[in-house]
């Protein structure tokens, strides 16, 4: 008999541990997801930074070296309409920075792009049929969706209030991921772009599971056992952790990133659009602390970082995203199948110590 108070995560992705692997575009790449599956939790893997022929060769990979299920994640957001006004503007701003070190402000603007789920993704699922399949920023557009449901995956996305969360049930996800305020990387807002409507994890949480049928998983703030405990408390069946994996060998994080993580304090996260042109959560650098951290400016997501590009080239750490929620001070070096089982191990002792 299976130990955990709730296991309907368990059971309807076929997971032994009731840990999500939360995937982080840029730092997650197979090794962390094949980890994370084979310690038997739900290993993510990001396709929002991947071209369709570099998923297509993670997903070999993972499929090569673990036969548990898998999760793949995607953006599914609308490209935004050129606006070259807005973008020269934006660049115009970053002109000091360009003179103070050196870079070309007279080249081509480089183009920041993240991907949004089309056609060709869904193809690759369609061929490599994942077990799970999570959307941010709601979810595609119901051909679509139909077609990743017609795999047999099943489908999670993100909520930041309870209103996404119905909006999500009755758009067909078969779970939720309730996305607390303190969670690192893209807010995965979708109603509203209005910041004031985001809510903590521990009030999110509880509400939700109490608006929707479908299981809920608590993301945002956890990163050791006493989160995974008290998700459990709150009503949801499973949780997923993102900035803790940051902490192991298989994240592939910049060297500013690395250091950041270890070294800044709690209260030094903000939410900030300059990076992408989309609130996200990162530890604090010069350019979110003089350009914002939220800026008017900024071009629609997610090409406000194009004109950044020359800048972290010259100046890595005061001009990246060093994405981290705000527990991120709670992370410890371990690997990443090290973690997923301490995360699980030490999280049901404590629930099973507080009926």
């Amino acid at each position: 008999m299976n130990p955990w108070p709730d296991t309907r995560i368990l059971d309807l992705l076929g997971i032994e541990l009731p840990i999500i692997q939360g995937p982080m575009a840029g730092a997650t790449n197979s090794s962390m997801v094949i980890a994370a599956c084979n310690a038997g939790g739900l290993g993510s893997m990001p396709a929002a930074m991947l071209s369709i022929d570099q998923l297509r060769e993670e997903l070999k990979t993972i499929r090569q070296h673990t036969r548990r299920p898998i999760n793949v994640n995607f953006f599914c957001h609308q490209p935004p309409a050129p606006d070259e006004q807005r973008a020269q503007d934006w660049k115009n701003l970053l002109q000091p920075y360009y003179q103070e070190l050196g870079a070309d402000f007279a080249a081509p603007t480089p183009v920041s792009n993240r991907a949004p789920f089309d056609d060709a993704a869904c193809q690759v699922i369609e061929e490599f049929r994942p077990e799970v399949v999570s959307f941010h920023f709601g979810l595609p557009e119901k051909s679509l969706l139909d077609r990743v449901k017609a795999t047999g995956a099943k489908v999670l996305s993100s909520a930041t209030t309870v209103a996404e969360a119905v909006w999500l049930e009755q758009h067909g996800c078969d779970a939720i991921i309730a996305m607390g305020y303190e969670a690192g990387g893209h807010r995965g807002m979708f109603l509203s772009d209005d910041l004031s409507s985001q809510v903590g994890t521990f009030a999110l949480v509880p509400q939700v599971v109490d608006a929707v049928k479908v299981p809920v998983i608590a993301a945002g703030g956890i990163a050791d056992a006493r989160g995974v405990a008290a998700a459990f408390m709150l009503g949801a069946s499973a949780v997923q952790v993102g900035t803790a994996y940051l902490f192991t060998p298989e994240a592939k994080v910049s060297p500013s990133h690395h250091k950041a993580l270890r070294t800044a304090k709690e209260s030094e996260t903000a939410v900030t659009n300059v990076f992408t042109g989309r609130p996200a959560r990162g530890i604090l650098n010069r350019v979110m602390r003089e350009l914002g951290p939220m800026s008017a400016k900024a071009p629609a997501f997610p090409l406000a970082g194009g004109a950044l590009m020359p800048l972290r080239a010259k100046g890595e750490a005061d001009f990246s995203n060093l994405w981290a929620g705000q527990a991120f001070t709670l992370g410890v070096e371990l690997t990443t199948e090290a973690l997923t089982r301490k995360l699980a191990e030490e999280g049901l002792a404590r629930l099973l110590r507080h009926p």
